[in-house]
């Protein structure tokens, strides 16, 4: 059996300022945005590009699935804190749909090319690791009586899912004062 050679430095290097390039070109101009203008902004050839992703769903399914992987370890960030006591499970998953909403408000071209175009990343795993790691910041702040017993991670994506991520951040700020009391068991007790 052969063993599969690891990538060349300079293959690495290309492919991360290609998706870096694509990133912001399609936050900058839209989905629109032509692969040599991509090529160009990331400082290689069409050519290269086209080695590391063979059509415009390939590379905007690679930058969809970067940012899963952002909100994946920024979520088991969270939680590492919660675990090793420098945190609050409460705080923890606030800040972390803070900057999630924060992140998408950056990334929102990007992820609307993504549905343009139809990309749905291959690999579920990032998804996955974000799904548990804040199941598990749920499950903190219950046992600590700061969360309401009803809140589960779906919760937690319809909050993402109405973020007003095109607002400015004044706006994205008080949109999450408004919601955290919803995911706290005070706030509804006071409501009972």
């Amino acid at each position: 059996m052969t063993q599969a050679r690891a990538p060349r430095a300079d293959a690495v290097r290309n492919r991360k300022k290609i998706l870096v390039a694509a990133g912001e070109q399609i936050t900058a101009h839209g989905p629109d945005v032509g692969m040599d203008e991509i090529a160009a902004a990331a400082g290689v050839a069409v050519g290269t590009l086209y080695r590391h992703f063979p059509t415009k769903t390939d590379l905007v399914a690679a930058v969809v699935a970067e940012y899963v992987a952002r909100v994946a370890d920024d979520a088991e960030a969270a939680f590492a804190r919660v675990a090793d006591g420098t945190g609050r499970a409460l705080d923890e998953l606030t800040a972390s749909l803070g900057r999630v909403v924060e992140q998408s408000a950056t990334d929102r071209a990007v992820k609307a090319a993504a549905h343009a175009l139809g990309t749905q990343p291959a690999n579920h795993a990032d998804e996955d690791r974000a799904g548990r790691a804040v199941a598990a910041l749920i499950r903190a702040g219950q046992a600590d009586g700061d969360v309401h017993p009803d809140v589960t991670v779906n919760d937690i994506y319809l909050l993402f899912s109405t973020a007003p991520t095109d607002q400015p951040p004044a706006a994205r700020a008080r949109w999450l004062t408004l919601v955290t009391p919803g995911l706290t068991a005070q706030a509804r007790q006071a409501e009972s």
